[in-house]
């Protein structure tokens, strides 16, 4: 008892001096932005911050996260290949400026700049975009994306006229987009202050004034929990979810997660992952049910496959590789790695729930088959350049498809790695089948949805049939309200924090 009275006390002494600044609300999360470029980075965790100081043509709120009506009122599909929005009227950019559909056509040109954009994915698959008038954009795709509309909700838009002439430096650090917050301060590592909007379009937000505290280590966010010093925990460490519970001031809120966590690899020639034989030994060597009971502490679901079932191209009645260390040594042999060979097992150690510790329990296994592990784990601000560099053979990360579409998760996941395409983004194993490789393209062509969701399930079966990927486990969100601050939150399919919808 002495020894967890003193964490406490540690972990309070290491909050932020921020945590004694009053605001309206203060929310505790797990992850940090890494740009105020609202195309920086296509990760949740960011998009989650610009997702209150911009908006897209669409939104998803929550609790169900459907397409609804934003910076655009009305969107249809002319065609194959062209898609019609019609813009809302009367909203202003946070510097005064008047939205209008030029800003549209600037901020997806600007997308497909390397330079300012990670979005390359959706942005070079448009081929031109007309504004006949103020209030009208018309997008002409490269070839049919049926995945379009469904991603304007991340898409956010920013202002032409300040944007053309600001600085590197400050377009990425100084947000100015039509949302229902204004950035008031960033201080890198602490907090992220923001002010309401008051000519926000839907009406401004109920908080005036609203703190966003990332805190990546688990003991400070539980201590800034107990010590009363947030209104809204995210993240909330499942290794504590039982001394939470006994909190007679906090109410916990949990929901299914829509994020697969799933172990990436390679199957590069010449090496030993090429051989399937190989992938199937080390994905019977995962004892998953131990990982959700022990390292999960419950709080996840097996999966058979990367996408949700909310997501078009989930195939009901995929079977993971069971657990069986005999079977997996067995398989070694055949391949002529009897004696093992040399494996890393690499990940971030601070982005996903319990990250570090299932790298752990998966380099645990391997080396009960005779594997030659070893482990590096590492802040994801590191390992994600890593990734996307294609620098680790067999590795953690975790997934869900912001568009409910594996057609686009599939070009980013699966996809021969090819930066000017903007495929395979995050196949970081540069894991590589030509048959894959067509179905995906294939498949983008496909307009009408039960063709098409067939098309992604043979996708999905393949990739899993090749062991392209180890499907772990799905997550569970968890929450924690502290019941004072008469706080009505609704927890989101993404995850995000968007201020404008606590109540």
């Amino acid at each position: 008892m002495k020894r967890i009275a003193l964490t406490l006390i540690i972990a309070l002494l290491a909050l932020p001096a921020v945590a004694m600044a009053k605001t309206e609300l203060v929310v505790v999360t797990d992850a940090p932005p890494k740009a105020m470029n609202p195309h920086a980075y296509s990760s949740d965790a960011n998009l989650s911050y610009m997702s209150n100081f911009f908006d897209g043509l669409l939104q998803r709120p929550a609790p169900d996260g459907k397409l609804s009506p934003a910076l655009a009122v009305k969107w249809e599909r002319l065609d194959a290949l062209t898609w019609k929005f019609e813009l809302r009227k009367g909203v202003k950019f946070h510097n005064g400026n008047a939205f209008n559909a030029a800003d549209v056509k600037f901020t997806f040109e600007r997308m497909k700049d390397p330079q300012y954009s990670k979005l390359l994915n959706i942005a070079n698959s448009i081929a031109s975009i007309e504004t006949p008038d103020d209030y009208t954009v018309i997008f002409k795709n490269v070839k049919p994306v049926p995945w379009f509309a469904e991603t304007m909700h991340q898409n956010f838009i920013v202002d032409m006229e300040s944007s053309k002439g600001r600085d590197d430096g400050d377009y990425n650090t100084k947000p100015i987009g039509t949302g229902a917050y204004k950035l008031v301060e960033w201080v890198k590592g602490s907090y992220v202050r923001m002010a309401a909007n008051p000519d926000y379009w839907e009406g401004a937000p109920k908080y005036q004034t609203v703190d966003i505290r990332p805190i990546t280590e688990e003991a400070t966010r539980f201590a800034a929990l107990a010590g009363k010093q947030a209104d809204i925990v995210n993240g909330v460490p499942v290794s504590l979810i039982e001394r939470i519970e006994k909190m007679p001031h906090v109410e916990l809120i949990s929901r299914p997660a829509r994020r697969a966590i799933y172990m990436g690899m390679s199957n590069k020639a010449g090496t030993p992952f090429a051989d399937i034989r190989v992938r199937k030994a080390i994905a019977h060597a995962i004892n998953e049910d131990e990982i959700i009971d022990k390292v999960m502490r419950g709080q996840a679901t097996a999966a058979a496959q990367v996408p949700d079932v909310p997501t078009v191209g989930y195939l009901p009645g995929l079977k993971r590789l069971p657990y069986d260390p005999a079977l997996s040594k067995k398989l070694l042999a055949e391949a002529g790695y009897a004696n093992g060979f040399d494996i890393t097992v690499a990940g971030p150690n601070d982005r996903y729930v319990n990250d570090e510790k299932i790298s752990e329990a998966v380099a645990k296994y391997l080396a009960k088959v005779g594997l030659k592990v070893k482990l590096d784990v590492k802040p994801k601000s590191l390992f994600f350049d890593e990734l996307t560099d294609y620098k680790h053979s067999f590795y953690l990360i975790g997934w869900f498809d912001g568009s409910y579409d594996l057609g686009r998760s599939a070009e980013k996941l699966l996809h021969t790695p090819d930066k000017d395409k903007g495929m395979g983004t995050y196949n970081g194993g540069a894991y590589s089948d030509p048959e894959i490789d067509q179905m995906i393209i294939a498949s983008s062509s496909i307009i009408d949805r039960a063709e098409r969701e067939k098309a992604l399930q043979a996708i999905n079966k393949k990739s899993v049939d090749d062991v392209a990927w180890i499907p772990l486990h799905y997550q569970q969100d968890i929450y924690a309200v502290v019941k004072a601050s008469g706080v009505q939150f609704t927890p989101r399919p993404d995850q995000w924090i968007v201020a404008k919808e606590i109540k």
